[in-house]
């Protein structure tokens, strides 16, 4: 049971011990395991209705979730199987099996309710499983759809103006109601109608004030308001042998009513081909990593008294996982630089083309790996990360072309340096040999390819160096005049003079490259950002297409059922959010160009070079200039 994908059986997920909710760490371990996205069903309904067959049937089982056949409810907690998906490549299959709704034993109904909302905060597919028929009953025991409203909130700070549950439906599962034997004839007023029509029609609201009808309308509009997809499957009794129902998950398939093996292969190819992704808001798909998270934050905030937040849970996620996604691109983009640059580069250029395109992949890898960076606060982090890495592939890059260069002048002034030692050019005419000598000491240095970015400094440096002896032979040479002896002086002056010019040139080219390569990583990371921002504008968008559709959907229904009053009171919600709409489709939305500006500042904060260096530069090269 080490690998998310290969458990041979479930294994409890959260615990529910002495009214106490409590996460077990070995699940959370399996999910860690689970880097892809995750297809998350949960089942809910009454304890000893068959709620687990149905799993088990899901997982591709006869065994696995404890079936029980005595009236004590077998499933304490959440208990969880993770199995490949079989249509959705690189996906998990998550099920998820709750304790018995109303149990005896239990004593405390508050449980109950956490389990109900825990279940609906996890999964993408919702199924609540009943008994025989959804009538009133059915629906008080459902009762728990009621009180979500109390027991979890869309945002940190809803809008005094908007309840809270209108954001539910952006996020809630699809609900799917198992009508477990159910015996009578699906028809309405004589005519035949499908599973999908006997649930609409159970969901219509009755008319009358007392509380009774208020109560089950209540349920009624919660189920339509909260949950836009929902589907209904009605299953005949598996078999009428009491003994063999006791037994069923070692019955064979000739012993079971072949209409009840007909709707349950139904259903499952149903759930395979329909259930969601489990995502976020504005689609933001979770893997199971993600979902083990997600159920240590929710468990705690029910622990700690307070009420589980979707907005604040996805908030502590994003923290975790943005952190992460940080690394994953840094990480990326030094092994990228590592393998790719073959120190010392020939030119500064060279190595800022590999920094460019190493650092494009790092920027593609936060931005798929991250979301709800807010203020982007970890793309600026990355943006300094890359920023240092790459100064010390800069350094790196200049120590070994210094160290190469140091090498090969070694080696090729060693002639030139024994005739120095041997006299050679302590001679009338010495000066004359020495220069010719400097001369294809130069040409020979010059030829040595790949010498780097360091390898006019450590040649000017030599030279330098030389400074003094070349003088001296200059001076201790019988064969030239005092006035020749001016002369060459001054030439070597200016020659020397000539390099440091050429040094200084090439510094200020190579400011002039950085400067290029910080515009060119401003506008890489600018683009991606806005890359990403509308695709997060088209998934709000769409999230609120549906949610419009859906509460036009509800208002419609309404005042077909002849509710008007309620009906009318929808309009003011429905209004909020076509405005919400067009402000959002607008192509410069104000949020959107405000958070691109604020991040263009502060990223050319972080990639400017101090101007003080530049002016340095420049200066050098006017005082050179003027001589």
């Amino acid at each position: 049971m080490a690998s998310g994908r290969d458990m041979m059986a479930p294994i409890s997920l959260v615990e529910n011990e002495n009214a106490q909710l409590s996460v077990n760490q070995e699940a959370i371990e399996i999910l860690e395991k689970i880097s892809h996205p995750v297809v998350v069903v949960a089942i809910v309904g009454l304890y000893r209705t068959g709620k687990s067959y149905l799993m088990n049937r899901l997982a591709g089982q006869n065994h696995g979730f404890p079936l029980g056949s005595t009236v004590q409810s077998k499933t304490k907690g959440i208990w969880m199987w993770c199995v490949p998906h079989p249509s959705k490549s690189d996906h998990t299959l998550v099920l998820l099996d709750t304790e018995g709704l109303g149990d005896v034993e239990k004593g405390d109904s508050k449980n109950d309710s956490w389990i109900f909302a825990l279940a609906v905060l996890l999964c993408s597919a919702f199924i609540y499983n009943s008994m025989s028929t959804i009538n009133n009953q059915a629906l008080e025991h459902l009762h728990y759809v009621t009180e979500l409203t109390q027991l979890i909130k869309a945002k940190s700070s809803p809008n005094p103006d908007e309840e809270d549950c209108t954001e539910f439906v952006a996020f809630f599962p699809d609900f799917i109601w198992a009508v477990r034997d159910f015996t009578l004839e699906l028809k309405l007023n004589g005519h035949p109608i499908t599973e999908d029509q006997y649930l609409d029609n159970a969901l219509k609201l009755a008319k009358g004030k007392n509380m009774n009808v208020q109560r089950s309308n209540l349920c009624r509009e919660c189920i339509r308001e909260f949950f836009p997809t929902r589907k209904c499957f009605v299953f005949d009794r598996p078999t009428n042998d009491r003994k063999l129902l006791a037994d069923i998950e070692n019955a064979s398939e000739n012993q079971l009513n072949p209409k009840f093996q007909e709707k349950t292969k139904e259903f499952c190819s149903y759930i395979f081909t329909n259930a969601k992704t489990k995502t976020l808001r504005e689609g933001v798909l979770v893997t199971g990593n993600w979902l083990g998270k997600l159920v240590v934050t929710y468990v705690n905030t029910i622990n700690s008294g307070a009420v589980p937040c979707l907005e604040n849970a996805v908030t502590s996620l994003a923290q975790l996982e943005n952190s992460a996604a940080v690394q994953k691109a840094a990480d990326h983009y030094n092994e990228q630089m590592t393998q790719q640059l073959s120190l010392p580069t020939d030119t500064f250029q060279e190595l800022l083309e590999v920094h460019a395109a190493c650092e494009k992949e790092a920027i593609a890898i936060f931005m798929e790996h991250s979301f709800k960076d807010e203020n982007q606060e970890f793309q600026k982090n990355l943006v300094e990360i890359i920023k240092n890495k790459k100064e010390d592939f800069v350094l790196q890059n200049e120590e070994a072309s210094v160290k190469y260069c140091q090498v090969k002048l070694d080696e090729i002034s060693k002639t030139l340096m024994e005739s120095i030692s041997a006299g050679t050019f302590s001679v009338p005419g010495g000066y004359e040999l020495y220069r010719k000598a400097k001369e294809r000491f130069e040409q020979d240095y010059h030829q040595v390819p790949r010498k780097g970015v360091k390898a006019n400094e450590v040649l000017q440096s030599f030279l330098q160096s030389q400074a003094a002896l070349e003088k001296s032979i200059l001076q201790a040479d019988k064969a030239l005049t005092d006035g020749e002896k001016t002369a060459a002086e001054a030439r070597a002056r200016n020659e020397i003079a000539e390099k440091e010019q050429e040094l200084l040139k090439q510094k200020l080219q190579e400011q002039q490259q950085e400067m290029e390569a910080q515009q060119k990583s401003f506008q890489e990371n600018i683009a991606q950002l806005t890359e990403k921002m509308e695709r997060e504008k088209e998934n709000l968008l769409r999230e609120m297409n549906m949610m419009l559709e859906h509460k036009m959907k509800v208002q419609e229904t309404l005042l077909n059922e002849g509710f008007r009053e309620k009906s009318e009171l929808m309009s003011a919600e429905i209004n909020q959010l076509k405005n919400m709409i067009d402000d959002t489709k607008e192509k410069d939305t104000p949020w959107v160009t405000k958070a691109l500006d604020k991040f263009g500042d502060e990223l050319t904060s972080i990639l400017s070079s101090p101007a003080k260096l530049l002016g340095q530069i420049v200066k050098g090269i006017g005082s050179l200039f003027k001589k």
